[in-house]
């Protein structure tokens, strides 16, 4: 990894939930979850998902974390983690984003029609709404990354970013921090 610059981490998740099946079975994508991280521990990592982990009807902007909420209830949650190095400027960018979804976050809510669409290619736009890869596509858009990602975006269309290195590959909860 090159020190002069910043990174990012791309978690992709599967948790087996039922939401998460159903994402699998139209998809055939071994992950059906995509988060982004600003560190290497995961303590900053945002995507768009539930809100409480015993209720996947309420969903929005959250802040995820590897001991609490749907990943400590889902002990088996498969995961591929990647870092993807930014300039400092783009890493600020995402940052500044991030913030003012935190800031605003009560107005967020979550894409699922959109979610469901994209599995049949057909885009559902509201304000204030994403499903988890909409996010973070829309957060490296932001920082002008140029990524090439697809408009109608899939968690798993982030694995063909280039210049990507796997930093982990298992169950989630076994992710240790070197």
């Amino acid at each position: 990894m090159n020190q002069d610059s910043k990174q990012i981490y791309i978690v992709l998740t599967y948790t087996g939930t039922f939401l998460s099946k159903i994402i699998k079975f139209y998809t055939h994508a071994e992950y059906a979850h995509v988060s982004l991280s600003l560190d290497h521990e995961l303590n900053k990592m945002y995507s768009f998902g539930r809100k409480h982990p015993y209720n996947p009807f309420i969903g929005g902007f959250v802040h995820e974390k590897l001991n609490s909420g749907t990943f400590k209830r889902f002990k088996k949650t498969k995961a591929l983690i990647y870092v993807l190095n930014l300039s400092d400027k783009q890493y600020e960018k995402i940052e500044e984003v991030i913030q003012k979804f935190e800031r605003r976050r009560n107005i967020y809510k979550f894409n699922i029609i959109g979610l469901f669409g994209s599995a049949f290619n057909l885009k559902y736009r509201k304000k204030n709404t994403f499903y988890c890869a909409e996010f973070v596509k829309y957060l490296m858009d932001e920082a002008n990354l140029n990524l090439e990602l697809p408009e109608l975006v899939k968690p798993i269309d982030f694995k063909k970013i280039e210049n990507l290195e796997i930093v982990f590959q298992g169950i989630l909860k076994n992710y240790q921090v070197v």
